[in-house]
């Protein structure tokens, strides 16, 4: 069956939730700062996942990882 919706596409939106489930293990690999919150923007257009950190110098930080499917 051919992709009808991917604004998000339901791939997307699964992608997006595990890497925002995968916040333990990126953090055990984080030895320069720790994950201070996690959020996930499911229902946009491109979901994405917002990691906000906080280094060993108490520095905040933001990483931001989008999902994007690329179409058929």
């Amino acid at each position: 069956m051919k992709t009808q919706n991917y604004n998000p596409s339901p791939w997307e939106q699964t992608f997006a939730q595990i890497i925002a489930d995968l916040k333990d293990n990126i953090q055990s690999q984080l030895s320069e700062a720790k994950i201070v919150e996690v959020q996930a923007e499911l229902e946009a257009d491109n979901p994405s996942v917002y990691f906000n950190l906080e280094d060993n110098d108490g520095d905040s930080h933001e990483i931001v990882v989008r999902v994007i499917q690329r179409i058929d």
